[in-house]
């Protein structure tokens, strides 16, 4: 079955730095859309970065400047580049695949990120 597999999760100290890579299998990864999602305790998920299956990016407000977000078709993986990271970046980050021929919806397992001293 479909499967996206994350990692690179972890604990950073404010002002620190993390790659996360989800790693895609079982899906035509040049045809999704791809994204990143995270969740705190206590709050809905929201999307943090999304790239579309010809490139483009968009940011949340909250992430941009500090977050950047790649793909590497080649390789069917996505990449998050977070940099400045700040306590309240601190959430569960979920990799989502969406689109492909018939119009899919996929998410990965979650990988904890926490921003502390």
């Amino acid at each position: 079955q479909v499967q996206l597999v994350e990692s690179g999760g972890g604990l950073v100290q404010p002002g620190g730095s993390l790659r996360l890579s989800c790693a895609a299998s079982r899906i035509i990864f040049s045809m999704h859309d791809m994204g990143w999602y995270r969740q705190a305790p206590g709050n809905p998920r929201e999307l943090v970065a999304g790239i579309t299956s010809g490139g483009i990016t968009n940011y949340a407000d909250s992430v941009k400047g500090r977050f950047t977000l790649s793909r590497d078709n080649a390789k069917s993986t996505v990449y998050l580049q977070m940099n400045s990271l700040k306590p309240e970046d601190t959430a569960v980050y979920y990799c989502n695949a969406r689109g492909g021929p018939f119009q899919s919806n996929y998410w990965g397992q979650g990988t904890q990120v926490t921003v502390s001293s």
